[in-house]
């Protein structure tokens, strides 16, 4: 099985003190200084990917506008 696949049942059985615990040793293993750091990164990471998604469908869309008007050009001649 996929490990990504996997993230999502891992932490969805997380429950109360499972979930403090876990926040704690993530603060004692990264630090406070650091956190704050490794967010921002993930934030700019996300905004990224997103970036490229819409990207990646503004070419669809075009890839789907020009067959679109050669199929029209088609269909006059």
């Amino acid at each position: 099985m996929n490990t990504i696949m996997m993230i999502p049942l891992f932490l969805g059985n997380l429950r109360g003190w499972q979930l403090i615990i876990l926040l704690l040793v993530i603060l004692l293993l990264f630090g406070g200084k650091k956190i704050p750091e490794l967010m921002r990164n993930m934030g700019k990471g996300v905004a990224g990917f997103k970036q490229g998604l819409e990207e990646a469908k503004a070419e669809i869309n075009k890839a789907a506008e020009s067959s679109d008007d050669k199929d029209k050009k088609g269909e006059e001649k």
